[in-house]
């Protein structure tokens, strides 16, 4: 018996360095995820530099286009005709739009 519990508590000791060190070290997983978000991290960047000088010039049209505009849920999706224009159509109003009356239909 006593030479179980002295195995037993041998393997103890060496197992606890052991669980120390892969709670501190990243899993293959996490190195696998971490070293991808980096990648896509360097293939993304000069599409946000891209983007930063769009918002550079566009910023401050787009805030005084922000400021004319009090609801947006009262226009259509924006439609691009084939010469390039865009066209964002105002929804009808509920109220002036004509709704057709049903006739009553009589059964004879």
């Amino acid at each position: 018996m006593k030479r179980i519990s002295a195995g037993l508590i041998t393997c103890l000791f060496c197992a606890a360095p052991v669980a120390a060190q892969d709670k501190d070290a990243p899993s293959m997983m996490e190195r696998g995820a971490q070293q991808f978000l980096e990648g896509l991290l360097l293939e993304m960047e000069p599409a946000l530099e891209g983007m930063r000088g769009f918002i550079d010039e566009m910023g401050p049209a787009l805030t005084d286009l922000m400021g004319k505009i009090d609801d947006w849920s009262v226009y259509e999706a924006p439609e691009i005709l084939p010469n390039g224009d865009i066209i964002i159509r105002r929804k009808p109003d509920k109220e002036t739009e004509q709704v057709p009356e049903v006739q009553p239909q009589i059964d004879l």
